[in-house]
This record gives structure tokens, sequence and C-alpha cells, in this order.
């Protein structure tokens, strides 16, 4: 945003009758507090000097990172924090900063949220409500705090509540006996398919209940699975929105609250929603880049095998890195199609990134040979097919030792849901890009990436899926048709439908029992499979964690 273009006279004059708050959508890094205290100065001086903002709002827990997990119980936890306070209060002058850290007071750690103006710290809040389900654990850290409190710029009452806290009535309800303004809520909000809406929903509740704007700031960026799209919002007393940040990207970007009206107006024109599939297509693009990039690998290699799965990750690795730090392997056999091997190539030279092919005849043959001894007198079985899967294993993570790139897998949540995968096989990588994606989801990505540019031969879209493992091998050979299979996940999964449940949705009670005995079954392999960005709202990792070992039976 440029500087104000205001006369000297007309810049007092609004400065005067209005308080002008910046939001930082920041991308931080878990842990790096002196690297994310470096980019809150550097934001409140942008914001001071070319906006002219009275406040720079960050997000929760900016100065360590969200979620910063069992840091938190690191014992220099307490003086690396304290440090970088001291060093905001003795840098920071000419504008108001408002910013998420963690704090001890009595022995005792906080979600914490305070204001330092002109070198003091004049005010704190502690986070009231303390999410522990799904991907959250905050009661494992920290101490929840009990009041609320409000403190004054430019005679404007103003209030601090923090994520959770705005999911519910009580935090907001203490603010409005207290006669607040204006209230700003410091998120670590993560990204699950439909969030935008439901946030929207919540702030014009709250906002409606205490009769006070809302300024919503949210993080941006990719920790491990977790993306957190920003997307930040603003909604007046009414709870009708006057601003929405752009998602997927860091932005700086400011609201006037008119100090005699209570009016909000937003300086920069709002951005607009997104489609599901632009939306999770910018989750999965976010969280490669992110991994790689904050986890300092050169770069990211993957199996290209000339399926849908592969062709849809390596848009994504190309669309996030480059096609320069992307390198793709067709690794055929005698099962392997022709065609397969033709898309394979044509996809790498549609996104320009380096190709190989490395057959693995003579690795399987090899390792045939070496088991014949023992595979005497049994019929072959999946063990062949497996083998197949491990050798190509074996040759990325190779090609990963030598080079120091990141193996991305290709497993979509479909097949990682019911075990149709191989363990050191195609599981064997860092980070899976499609892991909470469903195959029929999967489709609609690849449409909609070739309908930005064309990223994936529209024959890969159009074939039957198979893992060519097999002659004339198709997945529904052994799978339920994907529109059911992931229907059946999705109710099973997460929304944890019982097997008799799923069954009076009109679905097969044979299919059914036995997608959930897979689902079951395969614990084990999701346990030592790599992560990958959350899109849903319960995901396999963080979210759904159930025993490998358990007399638990499927029914009601």
């Amino acid at each position: 945003m440029a500087p104000s273009s205001l006369s000297p006279d007309e810049h007092f004059q609004v400065m005067t009758n209005t308080l002008r708050v910046a939001m930082a959508q920041l991308n931080f890094m878990v842990g790096d507090i002196p690297g994310n205290l470096q980019r809150i100065l550097a934001a409140a001086a942008e914001a001071r000097d070319q906006h002219q903002a009275d406040l720079l709002l960050c997000s929760e827990l900016a100065l360590t990172g969200y979620p910063p997990e069992d840091l938190l119980l690191r014992p220099s936890l307490e003086t690396r924090v304290e440090k970088a306070l001291q060093q905001l209060k003795d840098e920071l002058r000419g504008i108001t900063l408002v910013l998420g850290y963690p704090r001890y007071q009595a022995g005792r750690l906080y979600n914490m949220a305070g204001v330092i103006h002109e070198g003091e710290l004049i005010f704190e809040y502690a986070k009231q409500c303390l999410p522990n389900f799904q991907v959250f654990d905050e009661k494992r850290y920290f101490v929840a705090g009990s009041q609320s409190g409000t403190f004054n710029l430019k005679g404007c009452r103003i209030g601090l509540s923090i994520c959770e806290d705005i999911w519910h009535s009580g935090p907001v309800g203490q603010l409005k006996d207290q006669g607040v303004e204006l209230i700003l809520n410091l998120n670590a909000s993560p990204f699950h398919a439909g969030k935008t809406g439901l946030r929207q929903q919540v702030l014009a509740q709250r906002a409606q209940e205490c009769g006070a704007p809302i300024i919503y700031v949210n993080q941006f960026g990719g920790q491990d699975e977790l993306v957190f799209d920003g997307g930040s919002i603003v909604v007046n007393a009414q709870g009708t929105p006057v601003f929405t940040a752009p998602h997927f990207c860091e932005s700086l970007d400011c609201v006037d609250l008119c100090l005699e009206s209570g009016t909000l107006t937003a300086c920069q024109p709002s951005s607009p929603e997104l489609s599901l599939e632009a939306a999770v297509y910018q989750v999965l693009v976010t969280g490669v880049r992110d991994y790689v990039e904050k986890n300092r690998f050169p770069g990211v290699v993957l199996g290209l095998s000339g399926g849908i799965d592969s062709a849809v990750t390596a848009a994504v690795a190309v669309d996030a890195l480059g096609p320069e730090r992307v390198e793709v392997v067709m690794m055929p056999f005698r099962y392997t199609a022709s065609m397969s091997i033709e898309d394979a190539e044509a996809q790498a030279q549609l996104l320009g990134v380096r190709y190989q092919a490395i057959s693995i005849e003579p690795l399987y043959d090899s390792f045939m040979q070496q088991l014949a001894p023992s595979f005497v007198g049994r019929q072959p079985d999946t063990t062949e097919e497996n083998l197949q899967a491990r050798c190509r294993g074996v040759l990325l993570m190779a090609l990963s030792n030598k080079t120091g790139a990141l193996v991305l897998t290709t497993g979509n949540k479909s097949e990682v849901a019911v075990g149709y995968s191989t363990l050191y096989g195609d599981m064997a990588g860092g980070f899976d890009v499609l892991k909470d994606v469903p195959k029929t989801l999967v489709y609609r990505l690849a449409n909609y990436r070739n309908s930005l540019s064309a990223a994936i031969p529209q024959r890969v879209i159009d074939r039957p899926p198979s893992a060519e493992l097999a002659p004339d091998q198709k997945d529904q050979d052994s799978l339920p048709d994907y529109d059911e299979l992931d229907r059946i996940l999705e109710l099973y999964v997460e929304q944890d439908y019982s097997a008799h449940a799923i069954i009076a949705e009109g679905f097969d009670a044979d299919v059914v029992q036995r997608v959930i005995r897979l689902v079951d079954l395969n614990e084990y392999k999701r346990r030592q499979a790599p992560i990958g960005p959350r899109i849903t709202q319960r995901g396999f990792g963080r979210d759904r964690r159930y025993p490998i070992t358990s007399g638990w039976r499927a029914g009601e």
C-alpha cells in the first residue's frame, strides 16, 4: 500500500478524528523468536511510516509462532520471551503494538496478548477459552485467564480477545459490561473447508451481542500439517463485514475507526472469496512451500507415474517452488502402460521440471532372485506387488539422500484411509501433499489447475485410476467406486458415524463393514506415514488418533 497522499492539514484532521488500525497478517516461524521479532518490528515501522497507523495488530503467539507445542515446556522459554518483549519496548516508538506471546505469571504460563505503547507494556490479557479439540491441545500448556479488561487509545476504549475467546459469549459479554468500543481479536486459526463462512458468522454474532466492531487478524503460512490461510476480517457493530484481507499471503492492511460516529472504513478493497478448489489448492501450495523453505530443503523429488495423484502433486510442487527445484522420476515396470510413460514425460515437459526414467525391472528381479528360496511353494500375491512399490521407494530415497531434496509422496486421503498404499514403498518420503484430499477432490483440483493454465495432460484425468502393479489392474477392482468410498469415509472418519448409521444412509451393509474394517486395520500404516496439509475438519494425524491395538468392533 502506498504512503498517504493527504496534505499535512488533511492528515492531521484525519488522524485526530480517527483511529487507524493496521493488521499484520504475517508468516511466522515456530520457535524463531528473534526472527519473528524482526518481522514484527519491520511491520510496525511500515505501518507507522507508510500508512500513518496508530496501532499495529499482530496474531496470536506471534513471538513464538503457532503452535509451538512442547517448545513451551523448554526452560529457556521465559528468558527468550522476556528478552524479546524488552527489545520491543526499547525500539518501538510512534505506534502502539498489540501482539500475542506466551508468558509466565506467578509460575503459571498464559497465552497472552499485550499492548506496548511508547516503551511500556501498558496492558495484558490472558486467553480465557483454551481449545482442546481437533488439532488444539492448549490445556496441555496454558492456564486459562479469568478476566477481560480494556485500555484506552485516543479516547477509544479497546478490548482484547484471543482466537477461541471469540467463539464464546462469555469474554465478549465481559467487554460489553466494561463499555468497550472496539474489540481486537488475535488469531492463529488454521484452514479447513468452510472455515471462512464460520468465522464470519461467529464474528457477526459477537459484534451484535456487544454492540462494538471487531478486528480479527489471522496469521498466514504452513506449519507442518497445519496451514493458516490469513483472511483477516473486520466487522462493524452490526456484524456486517467491512473488510476481508487476502487469503494465502502476507499482507498489511488498514482500517479507520471514526472516533465520533464509531463507523469503520477500510483503506483498501476487500479480497474476493475463493472457491473450494481454489482454496484447497492454495493450502497445498502453501503447505509444500513452507515445509520445504522452513526446513531448508533445496528442492523436492517425486515419482511421476502417469496417474492423477502424482500429476496433481507435481503441479502443486512447481507452483510452490518453481520448476527448477522439482525433479520427477518415472520408474516403469513390465505392467506399466505405455500411455503412463508417455503422459509422465509429457507433463514433465509441460511443467518444465527435471525428468528421468529409471526402470525397476533389474531391482525387482534381483530381489526376487534372492527371495526365491524363501518363496518356494508359495503362490504370488500382494507381496510381489508391494515389492515393486518398495523398489521405487528405495530409488527415491537414494536420490533424496544424494541431493538433499525432500521426497513428496502422492497418496490421497481415500488411499491412506483404507491402506491402499505400501509401507516403505509409495509411503516412503517426507511430505504427503494429498494426505487429506479425497480422491474425488483430487480430480476436481486437476481440472481447477488446468483452468488456470495447462499443467496436467487431459488423458491423465480421463483414464481410470490404477496402481499398475498387476496386469490390467484398476483401483475399482479392489475398492468401491470412489464416489461411494469417499462419502462413506467422510461419514466414518470426519463425522464419527457408526456402521449402523452409515448403512441407514442407504449404503450397502457389506461395503460399509468392509470399508470400516480397512480403516481400522490400517491405523498402523498411518502412524508411519509422512505428514501432509490438513484441509478437512478431521484429518489423519493431529486430528484423529485411534489406538493401533484395539478390541473395538464396528457397529452401533
